[in-house]
């Protein structure tokens, strides 16, 4: 069901969206949370998809902010509130309000949101771009008891992390760090299944990623291990190594679909962690909406921490040196299997050659 409501006001849409749910057969909410999506037109269709598809998982009332002030002196003199509501299999299992604010009034958003929320029912506030500097003292964020930010949407990612550091507040998240949430439980049970201690890690991935930054500043508050960032090609982040004196624990995922865990000692494993979509990570974020204290803890540190390799040329150049010398000590150990009546002559006969090197080194020196 769709009802389209011109210069309306919010007690008007409180009644359109009751009137639409006795309509539909259900008298009662049944929903657990209210979500305000403050975007513009062009995020608008894909932000409300991601959350109708969440709210088959978590009933809930969606309330879509859209500001549009306007360009001209007559547009911004015109205020006006439009609301257009889907209920039904339009809205997921929940129900939902496009509010598009003309003038004046999208300065004002709060006051026409407060009337619309769920009573006795926790708020979340999602940016999915242009996030404001400080999202806990906007005033839409205020009204919240989550507020969900995406870096990745942002100019400078990175910069933008840096940015969230100094704004945090009980209750901001990113999806740059809900992304990584199968990187961090992989790695969190690889070393439950082998403990091991951690002299360094490596975290591969694109540049301008701030899911690789935040993967790497995890591992470093967690591991209090030096972390060395590799950009690569991508998709997203594709490798991470944890470095012990056994060997290597790698989690690889090279196309953005499978990952391989290599762990020395055991064989090699395939492991799930394809990059998800949008809805997947609304739908965990709304799952628990108490403060992510390890989030906080991660985005508050400095990312110049993390420490990239002084020429790429040169860490290329390392891991073939590394690699010839594994084959060169393979070849070895198959040969002496192999023969080992030859390797114990070869042997013998370096034994004398070595000791008459030293007499006449011995001989030189003196």
């Amino acid at each position: 069901m769709k009802i389209d409501l011109t210069k309306t006001t919010s007690s008007k849409i409180n009644a359109a969206l009751m009137e639409a749910r006795r309509a539909s057969g259900s008298t009662a909410a049944g929903m657990v949370l209210t979500l305000v999506i403050v975007t513009d037109e062009g995020s608008a269709y894909d932000a409300l998809k991601a959350a109708n598809d969440a709210s088959r998982e978590h009933p809930m009332r969606t309330l879509a902010v859209i500001k549009r002030a306007g360009r001209s002196p007559r547009a911004r003199a015109e205020t006006r509130l439009d609301a257009e509501i889907l209920v039904g299999s339009d809205a997921g299992s929940g129900e939902t309000a496009v509010l598009r604010m003309h003038g004046e009034l999208a300065a004002h958003a709060q006051s026409v949101v407060l009337p619309l929320l769920l009573p006795d029912a926790p708020t979340v506030v999602w940016w999915p771009d242009n996030a404001p500097l400080h999202p806990a003292q906007d005033p839409l964020g205020s009204l919240a008891q989550r507020r969900i930010t995406d870096a990745v949407t942002a100019e400078s990612p990175v910069g933008q992390l840096a940015q969230r550091s100094q704004s945090y507040a009980p209750g901001d998240t990113d999806l740059a760090w809900t992304r990584i949430t199968g990187w961090r439980s992989m790695l969190a049970a690889a070393l439950d299944q082998r403990p091991s201690t951690i002299v360094s890690a490596v975290v591969e991935g694109e540049s301008y990623n701030p899911s690789v930054e935040l993967l790497g500043l995890w591992l470093t508050n967690r591991l209090q291990v030096p972390v060395e960032r590799v950009v690569t090609g991508g998709p997203g982040i594709t490798a991470v190594h944890l470095r012990t004196k056994d060997g290597d624990i790698t989690l690889d995922r090279p196309d953005g679909l499978m990952g391989t865990l290599s762990m020395p000692g055991s064989p090699d494993r395939q492991v799930a962690l394809k990059r998800r979509e949008t809805s997947e990570l609304i739908a965990e974020e709304l799952r628990r909406l108490d403060p992510d204290d390890i989030y906080a803890t991660a985005v508050r540190t400095p990312v110049d921490q993390l420490h990239e390799p002084a020429n790429a040329e040169t860490a290329a150049a390392e891991k073939v040196a590394r690699e010839v010398a594994e084959e060169a000590v393979e070849e070895a150990a198959e040969a002496a299997v192999a023969n080992p009546e030859r390797v114990t002559a070869e042997s013998s006969e370096k034994k004398p050659a070595r000791k008459a090197a030293g007499k006449r080194t011995t001989k030189e020196g003196a």
